[in-house]
């Protein structure tokens, strides 16, 4: 029984041009920082901000992905990996804007001066 080797070269340079695709968009949205998505507000954060998130939480999700292998496994398997991150990234992500909104609130009227 012999077993045939299977290049991935081509997989890899799609892995690599979607990666480099999305962090090439954030980094061109980082830079210009488009007023028409920096200063309109969604949820109490600018949708600058929310396409950020967006594309962070994309390219998380193809590493897993894709250097994880988790195409080539059941659903069940898939979800249990998944689910778990989704639900404590958006979990940190509402606790750190709720937080970060408070302080800031605090800071914008009170007397307590912004001292960083």
């Amino acid at each position: 029984m012999s077993h045939e080797h299977v290049s991935n070269i081509g997989r890899i340079w799609k892995v690599f041009g979607i990666l480099s695709a999305v962090t090439v968009v954030e980094v061109i949205l980082g830079i210009l920082k488009p007023e028409a998505l920096h200063m309109n507000n969604l949820m109490g954060m600018n949708l600058l901000n929310w396409i950020f998130y967006a594309l962070t939480i994309y390219k998380a999700y193809y590493i897993v992905w894709a250097f994880m292998h988790m195409e080539g496994e059941k659903s069940t398997l898939r979800n249990a990996v998944v689910f778990p991150l989704i639900f404590l990234i958006l979990y940190i992500l509402f606790i750190l804007l709720t937080e970060g909104d408070y302080i800031y609130e605090v800071f914008k009227n009170s007397t307590i001066k912004w001292n960083f």
